[in-house]
């Protein structure tokens, strides 16, 4: 039995030895097992990550093919774009060089004509100066025969070459006015006339003006008597209280009053009427009823200046100037009522001066102004232009309203737009038919005198006075009187009428040359 009894030391070791086999052997396996499945884990991971990778590698390969795909494409257009330009530049740079080579082509052939033409004017120089040198002979042979023929002194052939020159320069002047004289009829008269045509087709005035009335109607003859008074006191007691004759003829049931003064009459025409209606007709009634329609006619003058003036639309107007129109009422001339006469001027100066662009303002009131001297041209010496000129200035106008006043008759040189508009103007509403009369002597008086300074010209066969004295037709001889003479001669007709003629509004002068060819066929 003691073979078989251990020592319990010997026993404990055995055991820990046992004990620490098995837990190295499991802790081995366990290990073991743990790395078995640690090495399965990485090999998925690694198999995963294969796959990724080679997911990403072929999407990376597709997008770089696609972006390889449009840089080729885009590559391919931009070669396009850069093949298409150089072809356009090539063409054009193919172009120049073709137009160069026709132009210089051009050149050298244009250059060969131009050597030639200059070869053949060099030939013509010389032709030319052979034949010069050739006139000059013949031109000397023949002023010695001349002389010798004709017997004529240096001095006196140099006259008569001089007189030739001059006729020529003469012929050749009025070729150029003649070609001035057209070239300014193109623009300015067509342009002057649509102006002159719209003013009179704007201006609607009556083309008959009144005339002061110089005649009293008597309800009957019986108040002759009345009027003429014991021993004629009544009729010299009115003539003295207005300076007015009243003239008691045959005629009958009407007296007539006379006097140059237009006012004095309008008057005592008043004062005769208020008489014949009152009935009381003697000395001391006649002159009170003569200061009555004095005062009566004063305001009478004054509403027309001042109707005048606002028709016109000029104001403000001084006082003394309104008294002045407002005369004008009782004023004629050639048989046309003055105020009307300047209102009318008023209308056409506006016209036209809205046409033109200027103060029309100013032209109105220059054409109501511009006869204001005919007011007082009785009480006053001188041209009614520069009386109307100097009561202008006197009332403080401005400068070119006076100037066209004084102008509108050229007793001044005119120098402005508004004077010549007012000349214009003036003549326009003066010259019209109808506006003026005269008597019939003095109007056949101023057509001879008229048909008289046309015939005085050398060259005249004949002259005629047309349309009332507004035109007068020259014929002249063709075989003395040419083309060019004709225009100096129409000149030279109209300048003359100006000098020696008095006429309202203008004279149209036309020369006529004709020249006929008659023959008889037997």
């Amino acid at each position: 039995m003691k073979e078989f009894i251990i020592d319990y030391p010997i026993y404990v070791s055995l055991v820990s030895l046992a004990f620490f086999i098995i837990g190295f052997v499991l802790n081995k396996f366990f290990i073991e097992r743990k790395i078995g499945k640690s090495k399965r884990r990485a090999q998925e991971i690694i198999d995963e990550a294969r796959k990724e990778s080679q997911t990403i590698i072929k999407e990376g390969k597709l997008e770089a093919k696609e972006y390889i795909h449009q840089a080729r494409i885009e590559f391919e257009k931009d070669t396009k774009d850069r093949r298409h330009e150089l072809y356009t530049l090539e063409k054009r740079v193919i172009q120049k060089e073709e137009n160069l080579d026709r132009k210089a082509e051009l050149f050298e052939r244009k250059e060969g004509e131009i050597s030639k033409k200059e070869e053949k004017v060099a030939l013509k120089e010389k032709e030319i100066e052979d034949r010069q040198k050739e006139l000059d002979l013949v031109i000397s042979e023949e002023k010695n025969n001349l002389h010798r023929i004709s017997g004529l002194s240096k001095d006196e052939a140099k006259k008569e070459l001089l007189q030739m020159i001059e006729s020529d320069v003469k012929m050749e002047a009025a070729a150029i006015i003649n070609r001035a004289e057209q070239e300014a009829k193109e623009t300015a008269e067509k342009k002057a006339r649509n102006i002159i045509s719209l003013a009179i087709q704007r201006c609607a005035v009556d083309h008959i003006s009144d005339t002061v009335v110089s005649s009293v109607q008597l309800p009957n003859d019986e108040m002759k008597g009345r009027i003429i008074g014991r021993e004629g006191r009544n009729i010299r007691a009115l003539e003295s209280a207005t300076g007015i004759n009243v003239i008691i003829d045959d005629t009958p049931e009407a007296v007539m009053v006379s006097g140059f003064d237009n006012i004095r009459k309008e008057i005592a025409k008043m004062a005769l009427e208020k008489l014949i209606l009152d009935g009381r007709i003697h000395p001391a009634r006649i002159e009170e009823v003569v200061e009555k329609s004095k005062k009566e006619m004063n305001q009478m003058i004054k509403e027309y200046g001042e109707q005048a003036v606002f028709d016109a639309g000029i104001h403000p107007v001084h006082p003394e100037i309104v008294k002045l129109l407002g005369r004008l009422h009782f004023r004629t001339s050639y048989g046309q009522n003055v105020l009307e006469h300047s209102k009318e001027s008023c209308y056409i100066m506006g016209v036209m001066a809205a046409e033109l662009g200027i103060d029309e303002k100013m032209a109105r009131r220059a054409g109501l102004l511009h006869d204001i001297g005919k007011a007082v041209d009785h009480e006053v010496e001188g041209p009614h232009g520069v009386i109307g000129a100097d009561l202008a200035k006197k009332y403080k106008e401005i400068p070119e309203i006076v100037h066209a006043i004084r102008a509108h008759h050229e007793d001044e040189e005119p120098k402005t737009v508004l004077a010549v508009l007012l000349i214009a103007a003036d003549a326009m509403s003066g010259a019209r038919p109808g506006a003026r009369s005269e008597t019939l002597s003095a109007y056949i008086k101023r057509l001879e005198n008229l048909e008289s300074i046309a015939r005085s010209f050398k060259g005249v066969e004949q002259a005629y006075a047309m349309q009332a004295g507004r035109e007068i037709r020259v014929i002249v001889q063709p075989d003395k009187v040419d083309d060019n003479e004709s225009v100096q001669l129409s000149r030279n007709i109209s300048k003359r009428i100006e000098s020696e003629m008095e006429y309202p509004g203008q004279i149209k002068v036309t020369v006529i040359r004709e020249t006929r060819a008659i023959e008889y066929a037997k």
